[in-house]
């Protein structure tokens, strides 16, 4: 019967194979980085009009100390020196 569902609603496998739905860890405020990950802030980039994703900018350990109590901005102007940067794509999931 599984296969016979999954023909009638191909929504409800999409569902059950990416689990999307579900926000894991539970009750983690991700706008507040700083209380899962050191030296991380989070930002907000505009792709398109009317959508907005969330970002989290995290600098190296190496940067730590020098990170420590700095706003904003002096992260912003962190992602313009001349140091690399790596993208992780996460997924759809509504989390980080």
């Amino acid at each position: 019967s599984l296969p016979f569902l999954i023909r009638l609603f191909p929504s409800l496998l999409t569902k059950f194979v990416y689990l999307n739905f579900l926000s894991f860890p539970f009750f983690a405020d991700f706008r507040r980085p700083e209380l899962l990950v050191e030296n991380t802030i989070n930002l907000y980039l505009t792709t398109e009009p009317g959508v907005t994703v969330g970002i989290w900018h995290t600098v190296p350990s190496s940067r730590g100390a020098e990170a420590q109590g700095k706003d904003q901005r002096w992260y912003e102007e962190a992602l313009a020196d001349d140091h690399p940067v790596i993208i992780y794509l996460h997924g759809n999931g509504g989390t980080r």
